[in-house]
């Protein structure tokens, strides 16, 4: 059923040739690690059990709480119901109550107009054949569960829910706290774009519109919200569009192949977009958004950016706050930047463990305010999408093409440690202060155990990326000790320059890395005899590298284990 190989859920490195980390890879007393949060395993004696499966019936004939198919005739009959929109009604109030929970049967479940259970909905109208909200539960340890078949035993096979119709949105959160939603497909059935100007655009003024959905997923004034195994993908404007949100939880969630934009974090009113508390996220997949996907190959198509009217970020945000934690995730082959929190500036963290971004078009990674990167690999290799075949119009190298830009908005503190740095773009970590912000002299970037590998850039063959470089932030340089930077300029290595300060144990040498350095995907893994190996700082080092193998290893076996420089630890 899954166009696109789902498995790749439970362990986001497989596209980069990593191994799986087990666990969450890390101690809990590492900054930003938290305990992972546990499916529930009881539903409360308060609280209903309603069951969807497609040979069930209607909410005349089935109750909903029974397990069984339709048996052809009678009403309230103990049997399932048969569609979604039988506990959601579109245009109704939902059938079912907060912390009740409604077990959906495999299958594929066409979600707009035409559905069963649609019948309020008009052809003309379909864009707001929506499912009603899912009710809330009463507090964060009696939510509203709405899980798919395997849920509970990984999720080999989850059901589909599709959209047709051009609903504007599959999967309603709005004003919806305390719910678990988990194990599904959620996408459409057609390779259109939403205004695409490349020949991919969907129908969307004369009826019948076709098989798509604009989103996935729509969420706004949200709370303790667990998002856990979904896929959610091909959808012809954006995967999730949702902000106003409040300690959620997100694990095991890919958001892939959308024609605009991944996670859209911009809700278009004048409430703003501000999200608050910890916003948790593990084993999260953000790829191929801003690109089309053919149906039903799932092979990406017509990708586009700005420059033709798209957009094409992985991950954007409006000014939002919150503690930010990602871990073990990966941003990859995005039309534009792969992480975009720069309009992080309301106060909280951003702290990013085991990250893996490569191949986005712009930026890899974008944040503003105080930031903790460890144990990841950022390949600023801007110009992937240039000559490709499933290439319509892209900004290659797009703001410069930079691998890590840093913002402040006055007196942060950002740490970069044990993470694996390449780049094509201008250069490979840039800082300033937020548009409406200056720096008050402050701010500190520091680094320590990593590789920084530049090389030609792309808009000037004839130069090298630079190691940093900084405008607006008097006095602020790059803290560097116990790093490996190769082919990198902006450096005077073991010496104080103009926007590095080199320590002594600073090593300017090529990294000798396994590679490949170009194509499709980057080998940025350590060869046995390069000089990153047993070289970095013990005080610096995390537990575990990015591919969640214990750190420090003897990789060079001399009795003496003593952590690697850069994202990987030889054993």
């Amino acid at each position: 059923m899954s166009r696109i190989f789902f498995r790749r859920l439970l362990c986001p490195l497989i596209a980069a040739g990593l191994a799986c980390a087990q666990g969450n890879g890390s101690t809990p007393s590492e900054a930003g690690d938290a305990p992972p949060v546990p499916p529930s395993a009881t539903v409360s004696s308060s609280s209903a059990i309603f069951y969807i499966r497609t040979d069930g019936g209607n909410a005349e004939q089935c109750s909903g709480l029974a397990d069984a198919p339709y048996p052809g005739s009678g009403s309230n009959q103990a049997c399932a119901w048969d569609h979604p929109f039988r506990a959601f009604p579109p245009g109704g109030a939902p059938r079912i109550a907060g912390e009740d929970t409604v077990l959906i049967a495999g299958g594929s479940y066409p979600m707009g107009f035409g559905a069963p259970g649609a019948d309020v909905c008009e052809e003309g109208g379909s864009f707001d054949c929506l499912m009603s909200p899912i009710p809330g539960g009463p507090d964060p340890t009696r939510p509203t569960r709405i899980l798919g078949a395997g849920w509970d035993a990984g999720c080999g096979d989850p059901p589909e829910l599709w959209g047709t119709g051009r609903p504007w949105y599959i999967v309603n959160l709005a004003d919806s706290s305390n719910v678990e939603i988990s194990c599904f497909e959620v996408t459409d059935h057609s390779p259109c774009v939403e205004n695409h100007s490349g020949g991919l655009a969907c129908e969307r003024e004369t009826p019948p519109y076709g098989d798509w959905a604009s989103y996935g997923l729509f969420a706004e004034d949200s709370s303790n919200v667990v998002l856990r195994d979904l896929n959610i993908h091909g959808l012809a404007s954006g995967g999730v569009h949702a902000g106003r949100l409040s300690d959620w939880t997100v694990e095991n969630v890919r958001i892939a192949g959308n024609g605009s934009v991944g996670w859209d974090g911009d809700l278009w009113d004048e409430g703003g977009d501000s999200n608050s508390g910890t916003m948790t996220f593990r084993r999260w997949i953000v790829e191929w958004n801003g690109c089309g996907e053919t149906y039903p190959a799932g092979e990406p198509a017509g990708c586009w950016a700005q420059e033709a009217g798209g957009y094409g970020d992985g991950v954007g945000v409006g000014e939002t706050g919150g503690d930010w934690i990602i871990e073990d995730s990966s941003f990859l082959h995005n039309t534009s930047d792969g992480l975009d929190l720069l309009y992080h500036t309301l106060g909280g963290s951003v702290v990013l463990n085991r990250v893996h971004a490569e191949g986005n078009a712009g930026n890899q990674i974008k944040v503003s305010g105080q930031m903790r990167l460890t144990d990841s690999v950022l390949v600023g290799n801007c110009a992937f999408f240039e000559g490709q075949p499933f290439a319509y119009l892209v900004d290659h190298c797009r703001a410069l093409g930079n691998t890590l830009f840093v913002a402040f908005t006055g007196g942060e503190q950002s740490y970069i440690a044990n993470s694996t740095f390449y780049g094509q773009g201008d250069g490979l970590i840039s800082g300033s202060p937020r548009e409406g912000f200056q720096c008050n002299g402050a701010e500190t970037l520091i680094a320590r155990n990593n590789i920084f590998l530049g090389s030609a850039d792309f808009f000037d063959p004839s130069d090298i990326a630079f190691l940093f470089y900084q405008e607006n932030c008097e006095g602020l340089k790059l803290d560097s000790d116990y790093n490996i930077i190769h082919n990198a300029k902006n450096i005077e290595c073991n010496s104080a320059g103009d926007f590095v300060v080199s320590g002594a144990r600073d090593i300017c040498a090529d990294p000798n890395l396994a590679g490949p350095l170009s194509g499709a995907e980057y080998g940025m893994s350590p060869n046995p005899d390069s000089p990153a190996v047993d070289a970095g700082d013990q005080g610096a080092c995390a537990s575990t590298d990015i591919t969640g193998a214990p750190r420090p290893a003897d990789g060079n076996k001399d009795g003496n284990p003593v952590c690697d420089i850069g994202a990987f630890e030889l054993p």
